[in-house]
């Protein structure tokens, strides 16, 4: 069973996730927060293993707001719920260590298969924005097809690659050692379909937008 920490200023929007998910046997809401002094709190004090989240609530903001949450807890499942356009902020909240991004325009069901997706270890990006991409640039689509199939920790290797960080500083900034971070981007070199280090962080920049 799984640990999830509900993060949203609406209380209705936490009431319905929480309805949403409590009669599920995979999951055990074990926290909630309105703000971000709360849901840091709650994270320390609950290490969940999934954080649902709104990126902008008060005292926490933004994709920089994810990524020190990213920063402090790596072993978490962060499952973006946002107001956000989903074509501006949901490649970039991958990019920055979420493991799957949802509009709150989403059907339930949509919500539901993310965050099943999300406990068995995937990353979620709705199909309609696959489409989107698919008429705009055919290549950046397959390109967004090979980075859903990576792993949550193939994704964060990916991010401290792309910001500049060498094998010793991912190693102790994901708590590995050095050879398997070397075993990742080996990994990656392959799931991305790219010769070195410097064309799989030019991809992975890709997925920068907004």
């Amino acid at each position: 069973m799984k640990k999830i920490v509900i993060a949203d200023h609406h209380p209705v929007t936490r009431k319905g996730i929480s309805c949403l998910i409590k009669k599920d046997e995979n999951y055990n809401i074990v926290g909630v927060a309105n703000n971000g002094d709360e849901l840091y709190q709650t994270l320390e004090e609950q290490n969940p293993d999934i954080l649902i989240m709104e990126i902008d609530m008060p005292q926490i903001s933004g994709i920089n707001a994810l990524r020190g949450i990213k920063s402090k807890f790596p072993e978490l499942r962060v499952l973006i719920f946002s107001t956000h356009p989903e074509e501006i902020y949901a490649l970039r909240s991958i990019k920055s260590g979420a493991a799957g991004y949802v509009p709150k325009t989403a059907s339930l069901k949509v919500l539901k298969k993310a965050l099943n997706q999300i406990r068995k270890g995937g990353i979620f990006l709705n199909e309609e924005l696959t489409s989107t991409f698919t008429s705009r640039n055919v290549g950046e689509t397959s390109a967004i097809s090979r980075y859903k199939k990576l792993s949550s920790r193939e994704v964060e290797v990916l991010n401290l690659l792309s910001s500049g960080k060498r094998n010793k500083d991912i190693a102790a900034a994901l708590n590995i050692n050095e050879k398997t971070v070397s075993t990742y981007k080996t990994r990656l070199l392959k799931k991305l379909k790219v010769d070195n280090l410097a064309d799989l962080i030019h991809q992975s920049r890709m997925f920068q937008f907004g």
